[in-house]
Formats: C-alpha cells, sequence, structure tokens
C-alpha cells in the first residue's frame, strides 16, 4: 500500500514575469495526469472575471475564491491531490500554516505570487513559503526601461512612481505596474527621510 507524498511549489517573481501562466501550465499538466486538483485565488483580484486565475495574456482557469486561507482546508476533501494558489501575496502569514498542514497531509501545494512589494520589500507569506518549500521557481520580466531582466514591481501613479506610504496593497495591472531591474526600479523615500 503506497502513501501519498505531498510537498510544497512556489513561483515567484516581479509583475508580468510569467508566474499565473506557469501556474497555469501546472494545473494543465496535473489534469492530463488525471490528478484531482482544487484551485483557489484570493478574493482581493478583481481584476479578471470572477471564481477564475488569469494572466495578464487572457489564458483563464476555474478557482474557488477565498478571503480567508483557513477556508482552503475546509473546502480539500481527502480525494484532491493537487492544490494550486494564485496571489499568495494576498493572503495572512498562515498561509504557511495551510500549505504545511495540506503537504503534511500528502498534498503536492503549489503557490504562485509576488516575492516583493512594490517597493522592492518581502511581500507577505511568499518570503516564508520559499524558504520552507521544496521547490523554489523565481520567474524574471524584462526591464520595460532598459530591457535586462526584471526582477520588480515599479508602481506608477500618473506616471510617476508611488511614494513609499502609499498602501502596500493596490490591485492593479499594466496601467498601473511596469516591470524594472534593479537598477531601474525607483524606491521612493520615507517622507521622514526627505
Amino acid at each position: 500500500m503506497s502513501q501519498k507524498r505531498g510537498w510544497i511549489e512556489v513561483i515567484c517573481g516581479s509583475m508580468f514575469s510569467g508566474k499565473t501562466e506557469e501556474l497555469l501550465r501546472r494545473i494543465r499538466r496535473a489534469e492530463i495526469a488525471r490528478q484531482q486538483v482544487m484551485v483557489f485565488n484570493h478574493s482581493r483580484d478583481t481584476r479578471y472575471t470572477a471564481e477564475s486565475v488569469g494572466s495578464h495574456r487572457g489564458e483563464r482557469h476555474k478557482a474557488v475564491i477565498v478571503g480567508d486561507v483557513w477556508q482552503i482546508t475546509a473546502l480539500v476533501g481527502p480525494d484532491i491531490e493537487v492544490v494550486f494558489i494564485d496571489e499568495g501575496h494576498f493572503f495572512e502569514h498562515t498561509l504557511a500554516d495551510v500549505c504545511n498542514l495540506l503537504a503534511d497531509g500528502g498534498v503536492r501545494v503549489v503557490v504562485a505570487g509576488l516575492d516583493m512589494d512594490f517597493r522592492g520589500e518581502p511581500f507577505g507569506p511568499m518570503p516564508l513559503l520559499m524558504a520552507i518549500a521544496e521547490k523554489v521557481d523565481k520567474l524574471q520580466a524584462i526591464c520595460v526601461v532598459c530591457g535586462a531582466p526584471a526582477s520588480r514591481s515599479q508602481r506608477l501613479i500618473n506616471g510617476q512612481p508611488a511614494n513609499y506610504d502609499d498602501p502596500v496593497i493596490m490591485v492593479g495591472a499594466d496601467e498601473t505596474y511596469e516591470a524594472r531591474c534593479r537598477h531601474c526600479h525607483q524606491v521612493p523615500r520615507r517622507k521622514e527621510e526627505e
């Protein structure tokens, strides 16, 4: 009698690096392998159609929308083999606890999300997930300023870099964010440092 073995995979990077596209690719592969999957997205992600995960290129997959990370454990039945979670950075830090619980129970867990916020600082539970995951894929976009590999998300308000003191979470796409490399990313200064 074989026992299910679970683990955690993290797909991270900046905006426009292909995180959700990679998540969708892994969902398709799991479905081709006839594995029982569940896909989750955070209720804050209002950019695309309701009840789905979606890439900037228009790819979509049906998903269960949750606001509280513990809802995931209540919804995952014993027959589920793979759990996919998009926009991991929106969840509480207890996302790591939920992922550990699922993986310890024999579920493969794949989480996609931003590893850094618009300030270039660690974002939500993603750094902790990267530390405990068995596999981490950090994707890069292309810097829109110089064409170098981009690892950061530049938030723009009326064409100008957002202030450091702006709220960390602001849902948007190419109308609000650009992919930037380390050198072209403008980290706004704290108002008290000016």
